[in-house]
């Protein structure tokens, strides 16, 4: 493949603490591949051969429950790995990941993560943050599930999204890659029908502007201000029914 220039990756979490001299070796391990919109990069269950670092673009990673249900566990965007099933002890991988738009990613043959953690212990305390980081980001996302309303989930996951991947415009943020209400849905465990009805209710109050695939928060502050309104009267509705019981 074309030799990477380590000046574009030398900055990103992974490679913290990586020497230059380091970072050209553990790249000479590596390949590029591109994967055009809507093509899986691996599927849920299949051997965990490789690991992935995502150059451009954007990638979806999607659990299928035993009864068929889809729910998305997390995007990743450009700088982030994926695909870290080695990381975590597993063989298999635990998800889908699905390219959103059209996407590059380096991959490195899961064989060679042994050697490389053992020549580049950085290497490894930077992929264990990493894995550390989403285990709370899904720890958080089970406790939003269980104890807040439906539309502070939406409003959670909306400002998530526009922190990860936000582009600024004149009339609010956008979320820069393709997302539909129903990934939405799928991302805060209620369906279509409910998504869709908050959202129009917030494109007309003017917090949101949304279209095929394509979501701006015009008032970011007012989501905010939301969702924390929420959350606290949600705690108060369950201090009331604490001292009604």
């Amino acid at each position: 493949m074309a030799k990477v220039d380590t000046s574009l990756v030398a900055h990103l979490p992974l490679f913290a603490g990586v020497t230059p001299e380091a970072l050209d070796e553990i790249l000479r391990e590596a390949r590029s591949a591109r994967y055009p919109k809507n093509s899986a990069i691996f599927e849920q269950g299949a051997d965990a051969q490789s690991f992935f670092l995502l150059l451009h673009g954007h990638v979806r990673a999607a659990k299928t429950t035993p009864t068929g249900e889809q729910i998305v566990v997390r995007y990743v965007a450009p700088g982030e790995t994926f695909g870290l099933a080695m990381a975590i002890g597993a063989v298999q991988y635990p998800a889908t990941a699905m390219a959103v738009d059209d996407s590059v990613v380096l991959i490195w043959p899961t064989s060679a993560w042994p050697r490389l953690i053992e020549r580049f212990p950085s290497l490894a305390a930077n992929t264990l943050q990493t894995v550390g980081t989403r285990l709370q980001e899904s720890h958080t996302r089970i406790l939003e599930m269980s104890t807040q309303q439906v539309e502070q989930r939406v409003a959670h996951a909306l400002l998530r999204l526009a922190k990860q991947s936000g582009k600024k415009l004149d009339h609010g943020i956008e979320i820069d890659f393709p997302i539909s209400r129903q990934d939405i849905a799928q991302m805060t465990g209620t369906t279509l029908h409910t998504v869709s009805r908050i959202l129009s209710g917030w494109e007309s109050q003017g917090l949101v502007e949304s279209g095929r695939q394509r979501i701006i928060l015009r008032d970011p502050h007012r989501i905010v201000v939301l969702a924390e309104r929420s959350a606290d009267s949600g705690a108060r509705r369950d201090v009331s029914t604490q001292d009604r019981d």
